[in-house]
């Protein structure tokens, strides 16, 4: 891939050598990451930060006094004139509305994850990104990992024998203060309209992800079945303690057990089961760890930006790193959560708070031993006979193509 500075300039529109033209959806929360990440792209000449759009002005000085603010993206489009790019870093339930919006004005798109909050949504955008030719990429950051294409390589040079499942544990700490930060925190909807916030489809969605494409599992068809057995701690609609139990069309298991009422934060990973040993990548720190009977490596690598990526794509079709239809499995499994019951409160017997005020959180007794559990033997909760798992995994009938 070319530096950002290389690709700026050369997609349609655009003279070479000038700078892309970007604007920001959403300034707070995420999207200070990508004000900050725009501000190292913009020094380096690749893009010029031409508007932001949030309902909460940005705070002085965050940023470039040349970038024009306005309220909405509707008023940024109207004044703003031709666009190069946009970046939504938006409320789940704003993902939809916004990314059309985008891509009616003829720009390239970087959608916050998760895409959207339902199939039915994600199927719309499908197809107007399709009319309009353009590129869509969703903010997967660990796709961009080089640790991806190692693991590629160990796998087909045998490393660690036959591929055998695959397995998703990640336990976080998330507080009350958490879901009163925004009044679709915790929630599956508001007024009808979907959000679908729980603990596999935001906070730990690269879990989920991260997994889905180191099985090779990218678009719908890549995957033959879903079942969810949601849980949650705390008082919210949404999960906040969850299994799903993927399989993928050619029959692999994809395990994914998750929770943020853990006792301690502790880095994700995804863990690969062979036959002759296992690789564990902690995709947050871009670090695999691989053990087999000659013993234990590990390695830290590099990353690729996805926005650097973007700009790549609509410089010289330098392929997507994280697509809009690459992201057809992880939808699947969003879907399959929106749809499931009600997740099921856990027993307060079973939970312990710890911390005072918006400081406490929820801690569910023996979660790490749950989860490495469920991971390792591909069982939901309720099958490994845990106390307070009342529940049974939910079928999710996959959408005929």
């Amino acid at each position: 891939m070319g530096t950002a500075t290389e690709a700026a300039g050369k997609g349609a529109g655009t003279a070479p050598g000038t700078a892309a033209r970007v604007a920001l959806v959403g300034v707070h929360g995420f999207g200070t990451h990508h004000l900050r990440n725009l501000e190292r792209l913009q020094a380096a000449g690749a893009v010029e930060l031409v508007a932001v759009a949030d309902p909460q002005p940005p705070a002085p000085g965050a940023v470039p006094p040349s970038a024009a603010i306005h309220p909405g993206l509707d008023e940024l489009l109207q004044a703003a004139g031709d666009l190069d790019l946009v970046i939504v870093a938006t409320p789940i339930q704003t993902h939809a509305p916004l990314a059309l919006a985008a891509l009616a004005a003829d720009a390239e798109l970087y959608l916050e994850k998760p895409p959207v909050a339902s199939l039915a949504d994600f199927n719309r955008l499908c197809a107007a990104a399709e009319d309009s030719g353009r590129g869509v990429q969703i903010g997967f950051q660990s796709l961009g990992s080089h640790a991806l294409r190692a693991i590629e390589e160990l796998l087909a040079a045998g490393t660690i024998g036959t591929l055998e499942g695959i397995s998703a544990t990640g336990r976080w700490v998330r507080d009350r203060a958490y879901y009163k930060r925004s009044r679709w925190a915790g929630k599956r909807s508001i007024n009808g309209v979907d959000v679908v916030d729980g603990v596999a489809t935001n906070p730990l969605a690269h879990a989920v992800a991260t997994a889905l494409r180191i099985a090779g599992a990218r678009t719908t068809a890549d995957i033959a079945s879903v079942e969810t057995e949601l849980y949650r701690a705390n008082d919210i609609e949404s999960d906040d303690t969850s299994v799903i139990r993927i399989r993928t069309t050619p029959g692999l298991p994809i395990t994914c057990a998750l929770t943020i009422c853990a006792s301690e934060s502790v880095e994700p990973c995804v863990t690969l089961q062979g036959s002759a040993g296992t690789a564990v990548f902690h995709y947050t720190e871009d670090r695999l760890s691989i053990e087999t009977a000659a013993g234990r490596s590990e390695k830290t690598f590099g990353r690729d930006d996805l926005t650097e990526n973007l700009l790549a794509h609509r410089a010289s079709g330098v392929p997507l790193t994280s697509s809009l239809l690459d992201s057809g499995a992880f939808m699947l499994v969003l879907e399959a959560v929106r749809t499931a019951p009600l997740p099921s409160p856990i027993d307060p017997a079973h939970v312990r708070w710890e911390g005072d005020g918006d400081s406490a959180h929820a801690v569910v007794t023996g979660i790490e031993a749950a989860l490495e559990r469920a991971g390792r033997e591909h069982a939901t909760f309720s099958e490994l006979g845990l106390p307070w798992a009342v529940s049974a995994p939910a079928t999710f009938d996959i959408p005929a193509s």
